[in-house]
């Protein structure tokens, strides 16, 4: 899937009605994503990054926006406002290597902190799973604040097998099964 995956587009309706779009990152989407990154609240920053930064630096704008849909591939979420295009949420996957293990990659997400609750992480979870499979991945990878109750939600009701590491330092760690199995939770 990855030669289509870097094209990915699909327009959703977020639980409280508002469209969206769910698509592929392109470089054309560094300033959206600095702008994006700004917003957010120093909270939801540590929560993804385990430290607080005010802004994505350029070597971190690259690797996100140059996304070869392989090794590394990054979606975001996007609705309109008015003239322009603005980024809402992100994730992605990064292929790990595992010695004599199956292919795994590392998951992450950013959702802004309004769109919170409104099913872009379980969404993306769900495209992303899709596309690594697809490019042979067998396993998510994640490491998650231990307070970060509504991520561990999203991986809990995903439908993917799950396995979770006892918490070290106040950070979970899991690993989800790329194996088509349970049908995700509806009440997610």
């Amino acid at each position: 899937m990855h030669g289509c995956a870097g094209q990915y587009s699909e327009a959703i309706v977020l639980r409280n009605g508002t469209p969206a779009v769910v698509r592929a990152i392109r470089p054309d989407d560094r300033e959206r994503l600095q702008t994006a990154f700004r917003a957010l609240d120093p909270e939801t920053v540590y929560m993804r990054y385990f430290s607080y930064k005010p802004e994505l630096s350029q070597a971190d704008l690259d690797r996100l926006c140059n996304s070869d849909f392989h090794e590394r591939v990054v979606l975001v979420v996007t609705q309109d406002a008015g003239s322009a295009e603005i980024i809402v949420a992100s994730a992605g996957y990064v292929r790990h290597p595992v010695p004599g293990g199956a292919p795994a990659a590392e998951v992450a997400f950013t959702v802004e902190e309004d769109m919170q609750g409104q099913g872009i992480s379980s969404k993306l979870l769900e495209v992303l799973a899709a596309m690594a499979r697809a490019d042979g991945i067998e396993r998510f990878d994640a490491e998650v604040l231990s307070r970060n109750a509504a991520m561990l939600h999203v991986f809990e009701h995903s439908g993917l097998a799950m396995q979770v590491q006892p918490e070290a330092d106040g950070v979970v760690r899991l690993s989800l099964s790329l194996a088509v199995a349970q049908q995700p939770d509806a009440s997610r």
